[in-house]
């Protein structure tokens, strides 16, 4: 995926984040086809990591343990 087409996603921010981002830990998602992307909202040119569908289920899971 080229940077010109990360450009183009509607970005989610993550629901535990705050507002102002204050407690600096915002991430956002942006679901792309079968695949997730994910990056740091405060720091977005930095670029995003992009996971199948699969890794995207595993890493919720793993991640609300």
């Amino acid at each position: 995926m080229t940077e010109a087409a990360t450009v183009d996603l509607a970005w989610r921010k993550s629901s535990r984040s705050t507002q102002d981002g204050s407690n600096g830990n915002c991430v956002e998602v942006a679901f792309v086809g079968l695949s997730v992307a994910v990056r740091d909202s405060k720091s977005p040119e930095r670029g995003m990591l992009r996971l199948p569908e699969s890794g995207w289920t595993a890493f919720l899971r793993v991640s609300k343990m």
